[in-house]
């Protein structure tokens, strides 16, 4: 039952969120201190059900290594995506005609916040944890990155490849970053980074969701397997392979740091020893 809970808080938190800034979608800066509002009141909501349900210390939110986490996950998603638009745009399907919606860029900002920060905190610091503490870090792996890749199924644009793609490069990619660091701020930095630079700043679809126009002025064309199509650019060829390596990379990292567990060890694992995972 301690899954529910903590899932049924931060749910409520985001759809309050929601809720309220909704009316306000054409007013960026009201949507930009909103969504840091309401991303904080996430990452509240998650400790304080966190510690109620579980009675620990909730590690994964340390103060320790909560900015350079942010700060490094946000400069990585962005370069990762970064990389990803230029090979898109080598092939010339992805054009810049000018600039767009400076000021839209910012309410896009606020609007990836919720997003990142409620997404990692639901399917990494709810899910995955708690599936791993049962069967393992390769099960936990395995269900969750799947299950992040179906969410998008609802949005406008979705297709299946679309969410296929988004399992590999992000499900797979930051379940990954968590269980080399068993820290939740990095998965966030790199999901807020990428999610602004395809929005705020490069202005293209995220995730099949219709995004506004950001700061440039710019559209993706040509075939779905090199722009993505419809989707946008996530479900390119080129933004799997980043996620893919970038997986690779990090599970890497969390089996050299011994921070895989494996299935055998779920009882040592079991919420109410939760800090004696490796961390």
């Amino acid at each position: 039952m301690k899954p529910v809970w903590q899932f049924a808080a931060i749910a409520a938190v985001a759809l309050l969120g929601r809720v309220v800034l909704g009316p306000f979608m054409d007013q960026p800066w009201v949507m930009l201190a909103g969504g840091v509002a309401a991303a904080v009141a996430l990452l509240l909501a998650y400790r304080w059900i966190v510690r109620l349900t579980e009675r620990r210390t909730v590690t994964e939110l340390g103060e320790r290594g909560a900015v350079s986490g942010l700060l490094g996950g946000t400069a990585l998603g962005t370069v990762m995506f970064a990389l990803v638009i230029g090979c898109i745009a080598l092939l010339g399907q992805y054009h810049v005609d000018g600039w767009g919606a400076p000021e839209a860029a910012l309410g896009l900002v606020g609007l990836m916040a919720v997003a990142a920060v409620s997404e990692e905190l639901i399917f990494r610091g709810v899910l995955l944890r708690w599936i791993e503490t049962r069967f393992g870090s390769w099960v936990a792996l395995a269900v969750t990155a799947p299950l992040f890749g179906l969410m998008h199924l609802a949005n406008p644009d979705a297709s299946l490849w679309g969410a296929t793609a988004i399992a590999i490069q992000a499900g797979a990619m930051l379940g990954a970053v968590y269980l080399a660091t068993r820290s939740l701020w990095l998965p966030i930095g790199i999901h807020f980074g990428w999610n602004t630079a395809q929005s705020a700043l490069f202005s293209t679809q995220v995730s099949g969701n219709d995004t506004a126009q950001g700061l440039l002025d710019a559209a993706t064309s040509g075939p779905a397997a090199v722009s993505g199509g419809e989707f946008g650019p996530e479900a390119s060829v080129f933004a799997v392979l980043a996620g893919a390596a970038l997986t690779v990379v990090f599970l890497v990292i969390a089996h050299r740091r011994g921070r895989i567990v494996p299935a055998r060890s779920r009882r040592a694992a079991a919420p109410a020893d939760a800090d004696r995972i490796p961390r």
